[in-house]
């Protein structure tokens, strides 16, 4: 079996070793090089190209934003950030993940080594994952870990008491890598008085905050970061805050999310499987539900749900997506009524929702 060739390019030398025991030790990787700066990482490059490169932000000589732009315009190659900038969500982190980045590995300030021994297994599948990734379609992120629960330790399955017909539809969309384009691509092309869009992307944690208001400047309709009790009304997406579930719910005719902490379901917190599954138990056939690119299966059985509730379902294609994982999981679960490249999903939606 090929090992996946990974370079480090980080100034710490304790983070170099430390990353380079964790991932050598995995049977799958194969640390092909270190560097403690830019230049050298490029000259490791030209000497053979890694199948995937971890890369801090601060460094001397050169920062890793501009490293990441030089990299993705010349050669793109799957990076993956390590920094502790992310703690922030900051937007030269957030920025990473626009340049092309695949994922975040947020370091603590203190306690790094202690930081990435304990998580050995979630950075090692996230290299992993970053391998996959279709590098002709470079732009963006993902995130993952470890115990993979169902949504059944968040909500309990739907019943039939959903499929009441309502006015209001609502939207609901999932993504992963890949998202924060496809998604901004989705929410750009909504009119005014859209329907209210709920959202998951995998993100970490503070990202949402900064990724929320970004779009918000974009886009016609509003689009904020969730907040319990929001309500989702025409003209506006909420997004779910990073590392926390959100659900939707319906009091009357009115549809509000909440959001939750609890364990990581499908791997993931938030998860899709989640917000599918709650929008299949109150929502049923008045919701149209959207997953999108993404690494992994997150979504497939609470799409399969929604469908089952009466609701509207579609996916994005294998060829507009950069991985094509979580739209194939439901597709072949039998969950997706329609699968479509992405520039005509939001187009669809807005017919589904007028029917």
């Amino acid at each position: 079996m090929k090992k996946i060739k990974v370079l480090i390019v980080d100034d710490s030398a304790v983070v170099r070793q430390t990353m380079s025991d964790l991932l050598g030790s995995d049977p799958e990787i194969e640390v092909l090089a270190t560097a403690p700066d830019p230049y050298i990482a490029a000259n490791k490059i030209n000497e053979e190209i890694p199948d995937v490169i971890t890369l801090d932000i601060e460094m001397p000589k050169m920062d890793g934003l501009t490293f990441l732009h030089k990299i993705m315009t010349q050669h793109p190659i799957p990076i993956v950030i390590c920094s502790s900038l992310t703690e922030k969500g900051s937007a030269s982190a957030l920025k990473a993940l626009e340049l092309g980045a695949v994922d975040i590995i947020t370091k603590p300030k203190l306690g790094t080594r202690q930081f990435l021994e304990e998580s050995k297994i979630h950075i090692c599948d996230i290299v992993k994952a970053a391998a996959g990734v279709n590098k002709q379609k470079l732009r963006i992120q993902n995130f993952e870990v470890q115990p993979k629960l169902t949504a059944d330790v968040i909500i309990p399955k739907p019943t039939s008491n959903a499929m009441i017909q309502t006015t209001e539809k609502v939207i609901v969309v999932g993504a992963s890598t890949g998202g924060t384009e496809a998604i901004k691509l989705f929410l750009e092309s909504m009119p005014l008085d859209a329907p209210g869009i709920v959202i998951v992307q995998h993100m970490p944690e503070g990202f949402t905050s900064a990724f929320s208001k970004r779009l918000d400047g974009t886009c016609r309709i509003s689009v904020k970061e969730a907040e319990t009790g929001d309500s989702v009304i025409r003209g506006r997406a909420l997004i779910a805050p990073g590392n926390h579930h959100m659900l939707l719910k319906r009091s009357g005719a009115r549809y509000f999310v909440e959001i939750k902490d609890g364990p990581l379901v499908s791997r993931h917190r938030p998860s899709v499987d989640v917000l599918f599954r709650s929008a299949a138990r109150y929502a049923g056939k008045n919701a149209v539900g959207v997953i999108m690119t993404g690494m992994g299966d997150d979504g497939a059985k609470g799409m399969l749900e929604m469908k089952n509730a009466g609701a509207k379902t579609l996916a994005q294609d294998e060829k507009s997506c950069v991985v094509f994982g979580m739209p194939n999981e439901a597709i072949k679960l039998g969950g997706v009524d329609k699968v479509l490249p992405l520039d005509k999903i939001a187009g669809t939606v807005l017919n589904e929702c007028n029917e």
